[in-house]
């Protein structure tokens, strides 16, 4: 019997390993980045020459998103915190219309990633991060689904782009933790 002395001694299920680690998996991985990156990209332009998003009135849709969201704060069990009220007070109203860009810059930069396979798992990641601000606004639509593909999206990070850019970038750029080809130093020469 093999004692464990650190969870890093811990093995992943074979489907797992088979899920977010083998190529063969990266067609599953290609339908639900298509799928994310289409829903980012139409998303982004919708509000791309909006006037109320980056026209000339932009700012008015996120000032009337984040308006909407802060009728929610009240209550025995209000949709939006208070933590979330006082950012959406203090910082987006304020600069709406520069969030009114960065929404949509966000969206179209997460879709675009999406759909080339390029760095998925951090593209992935923004998404979610998007979507988890609309939650905080009290806005539920279909932000659930999409947190949830877009997490196993960032699960799947080594795979989820190997039919995709990431083929090449991953290997070229590595990690934090594993430099790629691009980063790594040729030993000193005596």
């Amino acid at each position: 019997m093999t004692t464990l002395t650190t969870p890093a001694e811990l093995r992943e299920p074979p489907f797992a390993r088979f899920l977010f680690a083998d190529p063969r998996a990266s067609w599953l991985w290609l339908i639900v980045r298509l799928y994310l990156g289409y829903e980012w990209l139409t998303s982004a332009f919708g509000k791309l020459g909006s006037p109320a998003w980056t026209g000339s009135q932009a700012g008015a849709a996120v000032n009337g998103f984040a308006q909407g969201a802060l009728a929610k704060t009240g209550g025995d069990h209000p949709d939006v915190t208070g933590w979330y009220a006082w950012f959406l007070q203090n910082l987006v109203i304020p600069n709406a219309g520069l969030f009114g860009w960065l929404v949509t810059i966000g969206e179209l930069a997460v879709g675009i990633a999406l759909i080339v396979g390029a760095l998925t798992g951090i593209a992935a990641f923004f998404g979610i991060v998007m979507n988890a601000n609309y939650l905080l606004a009290g806005t539920v639509s279909s932000n659930p689904i999409l947190i949830i593909l877009g997490t196993l999206l960032v699960l799947a990070w080594r795979n989820a782009g190997w039919i995709g850019l990431d083929r090449w970038l991953l290997p070229a750029l590595g990690t934090p933790w594993q430099p790629g080809a691009v980063f790594e130093r040729d030993a000193p020469r005596a």
